[in-house]
């Protein structure tokens, strides 16, 4: 769904910077940047695109005079590493970037100053399963080696994006200058512009929404369930369709059996098998050993199939979980239901694959079951 999201993590993220040098570059935060200003509204970040090289500024241009388009925002993404593991990364304006970051995150003025003035904010999943040390320094490797201190746990509330960086410290690491952008949207128009854009979109660009819109029960007014920004309510699980397109008996048996063989295995944060797991890489794994595509983070796995009420919950059903304190609306576990009361997850650093009960507690935000079709449409960034 959204290209960021990187391998391994997901492999559909087009630029990747990893290509160590022996000698480290000066560091970026060398000259304080002035301060960051305040933030000043929110934006919904509803479309992202995004290419191996900078964007055309002519492009760009035309980007932004599309019917519909609201407002854009320039900025670096890439794959580096982060103490040796990969993660998506953007490099932005920290003054004018935070307004598209969620609420909780947007409103933090020491973290935006401390992204501008050189340091690196990572998502509160990141920070706590790679267990980074807050106040402490991280090496990010791209073209070049920065060891950048940690300003800061919040969730950016794109899915996928793992951290922040400023634009000069992205330039510092090797990352094409300007080669994404976000776009907020209208929600009536986001599938228009989205069609428009990929129709002017050079070669090898992509074009992906990071929300998905749809009527409410109460009366066709549209609402987001995708996890782009916080301004809107928070994303209930289960927006797939449900057109009786479930498992068939084989593909349910087949998952199941591809999980249970991973029990006891560890726990590696941003790790998708088939000998280490997150929570959202062993259910992937474990899909598509019946040859079921996943999306490979929980909250677009979320988006895989229609919501199914704790009554009617059966073998099969993913589980999901709101854990992440910075913000509260976003989809960060996910378990795989095996059935009469028990389910098996990936649950954290130091621990392994495990089998326990089905846990319905306060950070239980809802189940759906698996429809392979709309699954493979999450999986490849087909809305549909």
């Amino acid at each position: 769904m959204v290209p960021l999201l990187g391998a391994p993590r997901n492999a559909a993220l087009s630029v990747t910077v990893a290509k160590q040098m022996p000698a480290a570059a000066q560091p970026a935060q060398s000259d304080r940047p002035a301060r960051v200003g305040p933030l000043r509204g929110l934006r919904q970040a509803d479309l992202l695109i995004v290419a191996s090289n900078s964007l055309p500024s002519k492009f760009l241009a035309q980007v932004a005079r599309q019917s519909g388009v609201a407002s854009t925002e320039p900025l670096e993404a890439a794959r580096v590493k982060v103490n040796g593991q990969y993660a998506a990364v953007l490099g932005v304006d920290a003054s004018s970037f935070r307004s598209y970051a969620a609420k909780s995150t947007a409103s933090s003025d020491s973290l935006w100053q401390g992204v501008a003035d050189g340091g690196v904010a990572v998502s509160y999943n990141m920070g706590k399963l790679d267990k980074l040390p807050l106040g402490g320094r991280v090496t990010i490797a791209g073209h070049a080696i920065e060891h950048l201190p940690v300003v800061a746990f919040g969730t950016v509330g794109i899915a996928g994006v793992d951290a922040v960086v400023s634009d000069s410290v992205a330039k510092s690491l090797g990352m094409p200058a300007v080669n994404a952008t976000v776009i907020s949207a209208a929600p009536e128009d986001v599938a228009a512009i989205t069609a428009s854009i990929r129709a002017l979109a050079p070669r090898g660009v992509a074009v992906e929404p990071l929300v998905t819109w749809v009527a409410s029960q109460s009366g066709g007014t549209a609402s987001t369930i995708g996890a782009a920004g916080s301004v809107a309510p928070a994303a209930p699980v289960g927006s797939g369709a449900g057109n009786g397109s479930a498992l068939t008996q084989a593909q349910l048996s087949t998952v199941l059996r591809a999980a249970l063989s991973r029990r006891g295995m560890p726990y590696v944060w941003g790790a998708a098998g088939p000998s280490a797991f997150d929570c959202s890489g062993l259910v992937e794994w474990s899909f598509a050993q019946a040859g079921i595509a996943m999306p490979r983070v929980a909250a677009d796995q979320a988006l895989a199939g229609p919501a199914v009420p704790v009554s009617q919950l059966a073998a099969g059903d993913l589980l999901f979980y709101r854990t992440d304190p910075t913000d509260p609306g976003y989809i960060s576990h996910v378990a795989l239901d095996l059935g009469n009361g028990w389910m098996i997850q990936a649950p954290q650093p130091g621990m392994t694959v495990e089998v326990v009960p089905v846990e319905l507690g306060s950070e239980y935000a809802g189940a759906i079951q698996v429809n392979p079709r709309v699954a493979a449409q999450e999986a490849t960034g087909i809305a549909g």
